[in-house]
């Protein structure tokens, strides 16, 4: 019997709407879509084709600080993955945007970019943790990741 493979991470998938979100990324760029109609101008995650405010078909990508702060988290042990067992336990977040209150986007809290999803200690986890977006390639796609705010 041949080996088997060790079972991939979990990777985005690129949409249509979605696709730019990536690009910017992989410039180490956050961007987040919004509408690009004068009057309404509002952000939308996760992207998609049509304002849901003003139901404009008009799009732009807006820059943004990358700064947030965590709103929520977990820590998984075991993993519910077979990929991740290496990993646990890991962290996984839900940041909302600093200048963006209302995007919230998921990822991992790390010590630097590219570091491992277990590098910072589940005990340093904290509910409105200050953080700053950082990039970092995984499983072949660029990634946001989060590391802690200096002070």
């Amino acid at each position: 019997m041949a080996d088997a493979k060790p079972a991939p991470l979990l990777t985005p998938v690129a949409d249509d709407d979605g696709t730019p979100f990536w690009e910017y990324a992989a410039r180490g760029e956050l961007r987040i879509q919004a509408c690009a109609k004068p009057a309404c101008g509002e952000l939308r995650w996760p992207p998609r084709p049509c304002c849901p405010h003003c139901q404009s078909f008009d799009t732009e990508w807006r820059k943004m600080t990358g700064k947030a702060r965590i709103w929520s988290y977990v820590v998984p042990h075991p993993p519910l993955l077979p990929a991740y067992a290496e990993f646990a336990p890991y962290n996984a977040v839900l940041v909302e945007l600093t200048d963006a209150p209302r995007i919230r986007l998921a990822g991992n809290l790390v010590t630097a970019a590219g570091a491992p999803p277990n590098s910072v200690p589940p005990e340093r986890l904290r509910i409105g943790a200050r953080v700053q977006a950082v990039f970092a390639e995984w499983g072949g796609v660029v990634v946001p990741q989060w590391v802690l705010e200096r002070s």
